[in-house]
């Protein structure tokens, strides 16, 4: 309510400045740079080893007596110490893959049985399944395992007919 005698007095505001035409499209190149580099990045690897799990498998198959990763842990640990109980190794291998569907995983481990140095080679053809990674299991069991003795180091890696695509190792390769 205005009092008698009071005036309205207009106000005018100064006019905006617009961003120039540089400081308007800066934003949309960074969006483009990010979203490029994304993509440019993901193509980049075609597969990769995510991680590689050995375990000692007893007599009747089994890495754990229930299936807990607490459990797992102590079960490994009571076959580390009582080499009679165990039946062989279990390698838990878990990758990714865009391009390639059909891959071969290979394993190499090193061990020594006594004083004498051993090797052995595992080969296994894998198919990618997942939509983020697969795992794929490899063996060694039965006289290979006995012959082999333990394990001291390993080197895991994914093939692409001759072409080498992922590798992981162990601290000791």
């Amino acid at each position: 309510m205005l009092r008698r005698g009071a005036r309205n007095i207009p106000v005018e505001f100064a006019r905006q400045r617009a961003y120039s035409q540089p400081v308007r499209v800066l934003p949309l190149l960074l969006i483009l740079g990010a979203l490029n580099g994304l993509v440019v990045g993901s193509r980049a690897a075609s597969a990769r080893l995510v991680k590689v799990l050995p375990h000692f498998v007893d007599f009747q198959g089994r890495i754990a007596l229930n299936p807990s990763l607490y459990e797992r842990d102590a079960y490994q640990a009571h076959l580390r110490a009582h080499p009679t109980d165990r039946a062989g190794l279990r390698f838990d291998v878990q990758w990714k893959s865009r391009e390639a569907l059909q891959l071969t995983l290979r394993l190499e481990l090193r061990g020594n049985r006594g004083r004498d140095g051993t090797t052995a080679v595992l080969e296994e053809p894998v198919k990618y399944r997942g939509l983020f990674s697969t795992w794929s299991q490899i063996s060694l069991s039965g006289d290979a395992y006995k012959k082999f003795g333990e394990l001291s180091a390993w080197r895991a890696t994914l093939w692409d007919g001759d072409k080498l695509i992922g590798e992981q190792q162990s601290f000791l390769w």
